[in-house]
């Protein structure tokens, strides 16, 4: 059975971006060759890249024109967009899925194969949460109190006991830890 991995960098008290969408530059106190590394092992791992709208259009709008190791990995593998608002998904390898996603994501973890790993889209991720969907949860910690911005976990989201298996301390000060679903 394929896993599907919510992937998230958030600050020490627990937002994933700033007042405004894209608000991001907590990431930039964690970057560095380890977390350069552990991304593109993701990458490697991964058959599929899970987004909501508003992740899907401003990953699309960056990595479209990015260079590098990541940047390959980040158009080529297959993409799959989650939402009922927009027409068309135009990156490269994307699939749009308007309707029914969690039965879809469901059908694609019975297929067995490489995992699915769902990087921001904090309102999809929420969707999952309450539906059970998630096997994993790898969760990068950067060291600063933002005090406000959008957090990761919803107020209202459906408890979840989790099972921590790994943690690894960066250099950078940052802190990845992964959960498994009990």
């Amino acid at each position: 059975m394929r896993k599907l991995i919510m992937w998230n960098l958030i600050t020490l008290d627990g937002y994933f971006e700033g007042k405004k969408n894209w608000d991001l530059s907590f990431h930039e106190l964690v970057w560095g060759p380890e977390l350069e590394k552990i991304s593109i092992e993701q990458l490697k791992a991964a058959d599929y890249l899970v987004f909501g709208r508003v992740t899907y259009e401003g990953m699309a709008a960056y990595w479209k024109t990015a260079k590098g190791e990541i940047a390959e990995f980040m158009n080529k593998i297959p993409k799959l967009v989650c939402s009922r608002t927009l027409n068309s998904a135009d990156w490269n390898n994307s699939t749009l899925i308007k309707r029914n996603t969690s039965a879809e994501i469901s059908k694609l973890k019975a297929q067995g194969g490489g995992d699915m790993y769902v990087f921001g889209s904090a309102n999809l991720s929420e969707t999952f949460i309450n539906e059970n969907l998630f096997d994993e949860y790898r969760i990068g910690v950067a060291p600063i109190i933002a005090g406000r911005g959008k957090p990761l976990f919803q107020k209202g989201t459906a408890p979840r006991p989790l099972t921590l298996i790994s943690s690894q301390q960066l250099s950078t000060g940052g802190l990845i830890m992964t959960f498994k679903t009990k």
